[in-house]
């Protein structure tokens, strides 16, 4: 289990691009489950949409992104310094089923499937209230700054 605060050593993202507020629960190089609670106050829904707010769909993707690259820095046993990202590579099948409103809780789950030559695929949903709300397959890699 991870607070924001520990989320926040992990990640590089802040305000307002942090999208993981807690990981519920990790299992090293296996999979997490991690939850983003969607508020009202959220700046994406002074546009999106003005009459009827809905969290964007690569919003979402972000925020699986962001627990597959947690899950990935546990895996390793590091803690990534200012140097080190990790970087969405790919994202192939993609599934919206449901809009992400505001007062949601979206529950993050990614499980490794496999990391070949410093690439590492993960698959994985969000859901709320127990409904998959979104599916993707995503691949990431880690890189140092130097390298990029």
């Amino acid at each position: 289990m991870m607070d924001i605060h520990q989320i926040l050593k992990q990640l590089p993202h802040r305000y307002p691009f942090v999208l993981v507020d807690r990981v519920i629960e990790i299992e090293k190089g296996v999979r997490i489950k991690a939850l983003k609670n969607v508020s009202i106050n959220e700046p994406y829904f002074v546009g999106h949409f003005p009459h009827r707010p809905v969290m964007p769909g690569v919003l979402i993707l972000e925020a699986l992104a962001q627990s597959a690259a947690l899950l990935g820095f546990d895996t390793l046993g590091i803690t990534p310094d200012k140097n080190t990202m990790f970087y969405f590579a790919g994202i192939d099948c993609v599934r919206f089923k449901r809009p992400v409103e505001p007062g949601d809780q979206l529950i993050l789950e990614m499980a490794v499937d496999r990391v070949r030559s410093g690439m590492w695929r993960f698959k994985g949903h969000a859901s709320v209230d127990g409904n998959v709300v979104t599916e993707a397959e995503i691949m990431c890699t880690i890189r140092t700054l130097d390298e990029v």
